[in-house]
This record gives C-alpha cells, sequence and structure tokens, in this order.
C-alpha cells in the first residue's frame, strides 16, 4: 500500500506539470494511464466511483 500510495502521488505531480506546461505527448498519455491504474488500487478508488455515480446521475436526462 505504501508503495502504491507513493507512485500515485509520484505520478500524479508529474501529471500535473506536464498538465500545466501543456506536454501533451505519449509520455504525458503513459503517466495519465500509470497515474489512473495506480490511483485505482488505492482506498481512493471507492470514493471516487461514488462521486462520479452521483454526478452522472445528478444531470437531467432529456
Amino acid at each position: 500500500m505504501a508503495v502504491t500510495v507513493s507512485l500515485v502521488a509520484l505520478f500524479g505531480l508529474v501529471l500535473f506539470f506536464l498538465l500545466r506546461h501543456h506536454s501533451l505527448s505519449g509520455g504525458a498519455a503513459f503517466v495519465a494511464v500509470m497515474f489512473g491504474f495506480f490511483l485505482a488500487s488505492t482506498g481512493a478508488a471507492g470514493p471516487i466511483n461514488h462521486l462520479t455515480t452521483a454526478v452522472v446521475q445528478a444531470i437531467p436526462n432529456p
């Protein structure tokens, strides 16, 4: 768990700087995928899924 959290922090920080400097490339896509992969392995995955579901359900359907 400690390794997963530190990898999430590392990939999140790298992704933040890549997006801030508008550096969109294959490397940035890899970092984004790895960030999502490791974030899904943490305890934050459940609340993120609940939040996403709540937001989608709050959007009115035509």
